[in-house]
């Protein structure tokens, strides 16, 4: 008798944890991408420009920072503030004195662009707008290019009107010096103004006046992007975005002469102190800003390669700081706006591949590489301004064998990018091929999901068709460049119709399909119904079982690996953000977990999920599940771990 009440009580017991909502997971919460995991201290986004106060402060300009000022400040590799709102900035220049900071303002509807705004560095306030230039209807180009103090005088490179326009520093317009695409500026003690033209590889001197004294003809293919003159030295220090990555110092007395070098020269492409790709303590990216306070120590702001024309989401922030010997002090790092990364099958996920950028680590964890090579490939839609998506931050990744196939995207596309890697590049993601695009043999775009699985198969529902296309991995050249074959197409089953989102399983042959908003011309969100079958390639293309049927609407980006399928939101309907991840088991289609945020002191994770792809899964040999989700807010990407 007591044998079958122990019986009753285990069945009913089991039929309870059935229907019973799930509980939050037991799992741990991480972040990557940013120094700083939480809100207030997280390191602003893609920052582009940085003057440096005498006393030590640093002030960056960014496009864009969705949860902090657009221009940032630190001191003593910590974040200590922000000015102004989080698009009022373009990013391309900044610079300041001991009671204000001045910086390019972002396009407006009210002004135009080519403006730019004082703010008090007490209060944060702007106190004085300055229309520079009368090209003001540039929204997405850079107008504005320099920026630079003296005394009373402010002075600022107006590049489509080829000059350089100087005022008070209270804005009273005093005169201007033709210069042709004038960009980065600095003074020396001789009130000289070196202006960089950037395109032609030159530093010209001129005179208080505006005449010309010198010509500084840099190295071939060097893009001088960020002046700084060094009085203890009377060097002029020149940060080059070229192929030499590098901050080259000149002597000024006389004809200007190349003094020395800072920094690897190659920087992160070079091959001889490290692997291509590899950053480091001086494997500079773009040198985007230089800066130094009055105890000698030094400051560059690289700009790591990416972000096609939406300026705001380029390669992202890295600040290094140096003491007066030339000794790595501390870095600074904000590497992810509006991204994310997947764990890196090959390594067990101890790698994590970004559309731009590779990680490891944790707590805010190690930027490995940047695995743009712009010089290489110019043509990469990664760095190509004239490409159609906003970005490709977005990350999926497949292991095959010793390959890896990286395919980047934006934060709502239509369009995937193939990439492939080799021994000889190194970290470097070499540009393979485009869906829609001629090696796949369509012009369709893509709006009803993809998926690259574990054996490279892409799985793709072109638009306006009615079927999935299943485009097999053929094989590798010696090169490591991975080829497919034609599309085979499957019809879309009519009960998931409208198809939104692709997951496919190569291991367990399991199928996961997710149905659009009925009724709606949004072809980038999901609706409440996601189908599981198993056996798809042998056949089941009819019969799902299970049928998930989501609780919250909202749902933006789903991800599946071993036994799970993971679903991110973006806000539900009564207009909250849902910032956690729902585990739905394949077996049973039953809510299993929720992962939570589980460290709210020191990692923030509150972000809703606003882009079709921006969660993405991993099941470790450990049995550890590794889920990462796309954190504007905290410019980081955030990592959920979870053993079942």
């Amino acid at each position: 008798m007591v044998e079958k009440k122990r019986i009753h009580a285990a069945l009913l017991f089991a039929a309870l944890a059935a229907i019973a909502p799930a509980g939050p997971a037991q799992n741990t919460t991480d972040w990557l991408a940013n120094t700083y995991g939480t809100l207030a201290a997280h390191v602003g986004n893609a920052a582009r420009s940085m003057w440096v106060a005498p006393e030590g402060p640093i002030y960056t300009a960014s496009m864009w920072d969705e949860y902090g000022g657009g221009v940032a400040i630190y001191q003593n590799g910590r974040t200590i503030g922000s000015i102004g709102a989080h698009g009022e900035f373009q990013g391309s220049a900044i610079t300041g004195n001991a009671t204000s900071v001045f910086a390019a303002l972002q396009y407006s509807s009210s002004y135009g662009s080519g403006a730019v705004g004082r703010y008090n560095r007490t209060t944060g306030t702007r106190d004085l707008f300055i229309q520079v230039s009368a090209s003001n209807n540039q929204p997405r180009i850079d107008v504005v290019t320099g920026l630079a103090t003296a005394g009373s005088l402010l002075y600022a490179s107006d590049f489509y009107g080829n000059r350089v326009r100087i005022y008070t520093t209270d804005g009273v317009w005093q005169r201007d010096i033709n210069v042709s695409s004038p960009g980065a500026l600095a003074l020396d003690g001789a009130g000289n103004v070196w202006v960089a033209q950037k395109s032609a590889g030159t530093i010209v001197q001129l005179s208080p006046t505006g005449a010309l004294r010198n010509t500084i003809r840099m190295p071939s293919g060097s893009q001088p992007a960020a002046l700084y003159f060094d009085a203890p030295s009377g060097q002029l220090m020149v940060g080059d975005e070229g192929p030499d990555m590098n901050i080259k110092r000149y002597n000024l007395s006389g004809t200007p002469t190349l003094a020395s070098t800072f920094g690897i020269q190659g920087g992160y492409l070079d091959t001889t102190t490290g692997i291509k790709g590899q950053v480091g303590a001086k494997r500079f990216t773009r040198v985007a800003g230089i800066g130094k306070d009055s105890a000698g120590n030094l400051y560059v702001l690289n700009n790591p390669w990416g972000g096609s024309w939406d300026l705001g989401r380029n390669g992202g922030t890295d600040i290094h700081a140096y003491n007066s010997a030339g000794a790595l002090r501390w870095t600074l790092q904000s590497l992810n706006l509006e991204g994310v990364a997947t764990p890196d099958p090959a390594t067990d996920g101890a790698l994590f591949y970004g559309g731009t950028n590779i990680y490891t680590g944790s707590a805010g964890g190690t930027f490995v590489a940047n695995t743009v090579d712009p010089f290489t490939h110019p043509s990469d839609p990664r760095v190509n301004i004239n490409d159609r998506a906003r970005d490709e931050h977005f990350s999926q990744l497949a292991a095959v064998g010793a390959n890896r196939i990286l395919v980047a995207s934006a934060q709502n596309p239509d369009t995937f990018y193939f990439f492939h890697f080799n021994a000889a590049n190194g970290y470097i993601a070499i540009p393979d091929a485009t869906l829609p695009g001629t090696a796949f043999n369509t012009s369709a775009p893509v709006r009803g999901g993809f998926c690259i699985d574990s054996k490279g198969g892409v799985w793709a529902g072109l638009n306006k068709t009615g079927y999935i296309y299943h485009y097999p991995l053929t094989g590798f050249d010696a090169s490591g460049k991975p080829t497919w074959g034609p599309g085979i197409p499957i019809r879309v089953p009519k009960s998931i119709q409208p198809l939104t989102r692709i997951v496919y399983l190569a291991d367990s042959d399991t199928m996961i399909l997710g149905q659009g908003a009925v009724g709606s011309m949004d072809w980038t969100s999901i609706g409440t119904r996601i189908e599981v079958y198993h056996g798809w390639s042998a056949g089941n293309t009819t019969a799902p079982d299970p049928v998930i049927n989501l609780s919250h609407t909202g749902a933006k980006s789903i991800d599946a690996v071993g036994s799970y399928l993971f679903v991110g939101y973006w806000f539900g309907s009564s207009g909250q953000a849902l910032p956690n991840i729902d585990a739905f088991n394949l077996a049973t289609g039953n809510l299993d977990a929720t992962l939570v945020n589980t460290s709210n002191d020191t990692v923030d994770a509150s972000s809703a999920v606003d882009s079709m792809y921006g969660v993405r899964a991993y099941l470790r040999s450990t049995g550890e599940y590794v889920v990462t989700k796309n954190n504007v807010k905290g410019s980081s990407i955030t990592v959920y771990r979870w053993t079942p």
